[in-house]
């Protein structure tokens, strides 16, 4: 190729197109090659249609329950799939567009299929494969094809896919993955889900919303397991209270299919086992980095446990072949590998870039009811040998979330006793995943309780709750 690249970016997820846009803001010469749709998984098959399905159940759920806001719907109310399947996709389609265009609009060429890494600094794109799971959009006029390209740094950013247990794999009519989960020809009247993260608990949520019997199996001893144990609690009592049935420490063992249903044996840890029929499986064990077919292994590039390894800079052990997001390892967030990507081209351009302190990753879960958390639980911090000081603050004396009609819920906050850090918050409750960025710039800004008391939060907010919980983290609660 006559006119090299500065940067390639192999995906077009949340962490390649905001990688490929702060290196064009950078003046590097910059190319994005994606195989399938821009905006990937997260845009177009994760983080955004489900959380239009989850709104979709929100108002169903709502709907159905009109009488405790006084008010009176006639008729029948329930989900028509279709319908909402089709405004979810409406959603992904809009976003999808508005990557193209902030594409353009930064001078970022588009390399349309399947790259392969030849040596560094040398790629080649073959023309996609991989079947889309719906019909491709229209590739714009002007994007490129297959080809030779070169650039003096290639950053590999292809996401993750769903991790498969052998013996039950999916199949797309009966055993779901996420893809198939999203676009549902009908509403199933039952459903397994395998795995308790937040995917599975999301779809969890949305079925059991739209009027399926849900029934949810966990390896590990609770829901949501990377959640602090005493939130992850409260959240099962709403789940069950909402007709969801957990199994925790039980595994499937076997799965057989029939014409339109599966049959499940379930294993708990003692050995106890029960058979669960449903019409649907979704398999949510968790994801693995798409580290296959990129010529990693020629070029000698280091890998461990489906993942890239990558330093605080996103480099690898092969210099000019950088990694972000899912495909570089856990957290497997969108807004890590945003972060991380913006991080790895700063790097590049010589920038003083900040490492990333993963404990300051927020995670959200957007079922009935939300769940979002940033830094230690309780049993990580005791681990970790700090003396803690530990507030909770109840939904239920909220006046907020008592007129919402949303009395449910708990916001706790994790404090070191000696130095007053805050070194977690955890909440389950309405709206919480909006409200846990307050604590996420606490602590990038070191925030000690004392100023945490002292400022002033607005009333009648759902916020209050976050001042309440410091407040009673040291003696100082006033509504409870």
């Amino acid at each position: 190729m006559a006119n090299p690249y500065d940067i390639i970016v192999i995906g077009s997820g949340p962490g390649g197109y905001v990688t490929a846009i702060r290196a064009a803001q950078l003046g590097f010469r910059t190319a994005i090659v994606e195989r399938e749709h821009l905006g990937g998984i997260c845009l177009n098959w994760g983080c955004i249609p489900t959380k239009a399905l989850l709104r979709s159940a929100e108002i169903l759920h709502y709907a159905q329950h009109a009488k405790d806001y006084g008010l009176v719907l006639e008729g029948k109310i329930g989900p028509d799939a279709a319908s909402v399947v089709q405004r979810s996709r409406g959603v992904s389609k809009r976003l999808n567009d508005g990557v193209g265009f902030l594409m353009k609009k930064n001078k970022v060429d588009v390399i349309w299929g399947e790259a392969v890494i030849d040596a560094p600094g040398k790629i080649t794109v073959a023309a996609s494969k991989k079947p889309p799971m719906q019909p491709a959009h229209p590739v714009p006029k002007g994007t490129l094809g297959a080809g030779n390209y070169e650039a003096k740094h290639i950053i590999v950013a292809t996401g993750a896919k769903p991790r498969v247990l052998p013996g039950i794999e999916p199949d797309g009519k009966l055993i779901w993955t996420y893809f198939e989960a999203m676009v549902p020809p009908s509403i199933p009247k039952s459903l397994l889900v395998m795995g308790s993260g937040a995917i599975g608990i999301e779809f969890a949520s949305f079925y059991r919303d739209m009027g399926s019997e849900v029934t949810v199996v966990e390896l590990l001893p609770q829901i949501l397991p990377v959640e602090d144990a005493e939130i992850a609690a409260l959240a099962r009592k709403r789940f069950e209270k909402a007709g969801i049935k957990i199994f925790t420490g039980a595994k499937v063992t076997k799965v057989e299919k029939a014409k339109d249903a599966v049959t499940a044996d379930v294993e708990d840890a003692k050995g106890a086992r029960v058979t669960i029929t449903a019409e649907r499986l979704i398999s949510a064990i968790g994801v693995t980095g798409n580290v296959e077919n990129l010529g990693l292994e020629k070029l000698g590039v280091k890998t461990q446990r489906g993942a890239i390894v990558i330093d605080e800079f996103g480099r690898t052990n092969v210099k000019g072949v950088y990694a972000i997001g899912d495909v570089a390892g856990p957290p497997m967030l969108a807004h890590k590998a945003e972060h991380e990507g913006v991080i790895c081209v700063e790097a590049i351009k010589g920038l003083e870039a900040h490492p990333m302190d993963k404990l300051k990753i927020p995670g959200c879960t957007y079922c009935n009811p939300q769940i979002a958390s940033v830094g230690l639980t309780e049993a990580k911090a005791k681990e970790a040998g700090y003396s803690l000081k530990v507030g909770r603050f109840p939904a239920i004396a909220n006046g907020k979330a008592i007129a919402l009609g949303e009395p449910e819920g708990l916001v706790k906050t994790i404090f070191d006793a000696k130095s007053g850090k805050l070194l977690g918050a955890h909440m389950v409750g309405a709206e919480v995943t909006e409200l846990i960025q307050g604590f996420v710039i606490a602590m990038n800004l070191e925030t000690t309780e004392e100023e945490l008391i002292n400022s002033v939060f607005p009333h009648p907010t759902l916020s209050e709750m976050m001042h309440e919980s410091v407040l009673d983290a040291y003696g100082r609660v006033i509504h409870t």
